[in-house]
């Protein structure tokens, strides 16, 4: 073999894709070849012209996240749910007992053994170490470990009758966040942007602010689409630094060479996407790779707070160690749905409202670490006039028990609370919320709900009512069975919270 051919065919074996736009990707040559290239492939005038619109709808996409139609007119325009994994205690936050006062120290295990899931700790009835004291106009009843939400009572509607059908976290937070006790299925926020898709295209539709310590508890499962296509499970934002690593590339280019590049590689992409139809997750992958390509300066200016004023940055408590974290967390929420994101989720590391010991003490760590940011947040979007079309919804995964769960020793001031399915206390605030009320109640010591009772998959229904959904027409075909958010079960919207 001459070794013109031999040079030719070791040059084959090293060109790949990589190594090609390593070596033609830059300077006029790669421009000037990159338009000859569009050329030959698609036989328009070159790669920004008319025909790459008919490429685009000869590929289109059945599932992507483009702006879609509502059934019904929304109230809201995003969503930022602020998820309490743990399970935060009803009757010692915002569901006074005075029962409990009264009756503090009684036996009272064998009228609810079934519903204890420790019963070897299970001690006597145990009244709230904290005190109650009622605020706003509406005289809402609030713990003093939250005296920050205290003063936006008149912003929210607080149900106290919300309970699930599971005692233990991992099937409950799966139950919380997708109806369902199993993972696999569909969460909240990838419905609502399967069904609404999102406004920019420049930012994911569904934003996840998972907290730097540590991923709660079934990790990003959480936020996972289920049988619904990847392209609408939920992607993670760092809340310092680079908002998704690996944003930018190590070598800036100009801005011209980026752009052909980015081009050509679209088209490349569309004609594999066209030989391979029907696979959600390659559509989802390129989906993918070209929102991060828009989201490198859109991403970057969302967690970019120098143009905040320093009495924002106070009121979200980014000046104190405790609640800095959240706080910074929730300051992008609000920078988040501003910029038209759908959907943003806050979590908190493990678990820390799941207080089987210690409530006195590690309760109000649970609180001083969030009550503020929260306020915060409410008060922000209020005042910029984003509180009437956004809503933010508060809660966990379950409730706690009246009953004292105690350590090994016995030592009652160690004293916690145990696990309870039946009662568990939400609340939200915003957009098409009657403010200030109080839905459903209790019984007289806070194991169950009593009146007004509301079930997970009620309050997934009233979720997608608000943002313009109706549940039983938002569904996807799987296996010729028409899923849905709320399943089959019997499903109401509250219309007691609705303004």
């Amino acid at each position: 073999m001459n070794a013109p051919m031999l040079a030719q065919r070791n040059l084959v074996k090293r060109t790949d894709r990589r190594s090609f736009f390593e070596s033609v990707g830059r300077g006029l040559y790669g421009t000037a070849l990159a338009y000859l290239f569009s050329r030959d492939l698609f036989g328009g005038s070159g790669l920004l012209d008319q025909n790459a619109g008919n490429l685009a709808a000869t590929a289109r996409r059945v599932y992507d996240l483009s702006p879609k139609t509502p059934h019904i007119e929304p109230k809201a325009k995003a969503v930022i749910h602020l998820f309490m994994n743990g399970g935060p205690s009803q009757m010692d936050l915002l569901d006074p007992k005075e029962e409990l006062d009264k009756n503090h120290g009684k036996s009272y295990f064998q009228k609810i053994a079934g519903e204890v899931e420790s019963p070897s700790s299970a001690g006597a009835l145990m009244r709230s170490p904290f005190k109650f004291k009622q605020h706003g106009r509406s005289g809402m009843w609030v713990s003093e470990l939250m005296p920050h939400l205290a003063k936006h009572v008149d912003d929210i509607a607080l149900i106290r009758s919300m309970y699930t059908t599971i005692l233990t976290h991992e099937p409950a937070i799966y139950k919380i966040q997708s109806g369902r006790m199993l993972p696999g299925y569909g969460c909240l926020g990838s419905w609502a942007v399967y069904g609404l898709g999102t406004e920019n295209q420049s930012l994911p539709a569904y934003v996840v602010l998972d907290d730097p310590i540590s991923l709660p508890v079934n990790g990003v499962e959480n936020w996972q689409s289920g049988f619904l296509p990847p392209v609408y499970q939920g992607i993670r934002f760092r809340s310092t630094g680079s908002p998704v690593l690996n944003l930018k590339p190590e070598v800036e280019e100009p801005g011209e060479i980026v752009k052909l590049e980015r081009d050509l590689l679209a088209r490349l992409d569309r004609i594999h996407l066209q030989k391979r139809s029907g696979n959600p997750a390659l559509e989802a992958r390129i989906s993918t790779y070209e929102l991060a390509a828009r989201m490198q300066l859109a991403a970057s200016d969302a967690l970019d707070f120098s143009q905040e004023k320093p009495e924002t940055l106070e009121m979200y408590g980014l000046n104190d160690k405790k609640t800095e974290s959240y706080g910074r967390r929730c300051l992008i929420a609000r920078r988040l749905v501003e910029r038209g994101v759908r959907f943003v989720q806050l979590y908190i590391n493990g678990q820390i409202w799941d207080n089987h010991g210690n409530i006195a003490s590690d309760l109000r760590s649970a609180c001083d670490r969030t009550d503020k940011p929260i306020a915060g947040l409410l008060q922000d979007l209020k005042q910029r006039g984003l509180l009437g079309d956004t809503l933010v919804v508060w809660g966990g995964e379950f409730g706690r028990l009246p009953i004292a769960q105690l350590p090994g020793d016995k030592d009652v001031s160690k004293a916690g609370r145990d696990h309870n399915k039946n009662a568990m206390v939400t609340w939200m605030a915003g957009a098409g919320i009657k403010p200030g009320v109080v839905y459903g109640s209790t019984d007289e010591i806070g194991l169950a709900a009593a009146e007004d009772k509301v079930t997970v998959q009620d309050w997934h229904a009233t979720i997608l009512h608000l943002l313009g959904l109706n549940h039983e027409q938002l569904f996807f075909d799987r296996h010729g069975l028409k899923e849905k958010l709320t399943s089959v079960f019997e499903t109401q919207i509250i219309k007691g919270i609705l303004a």
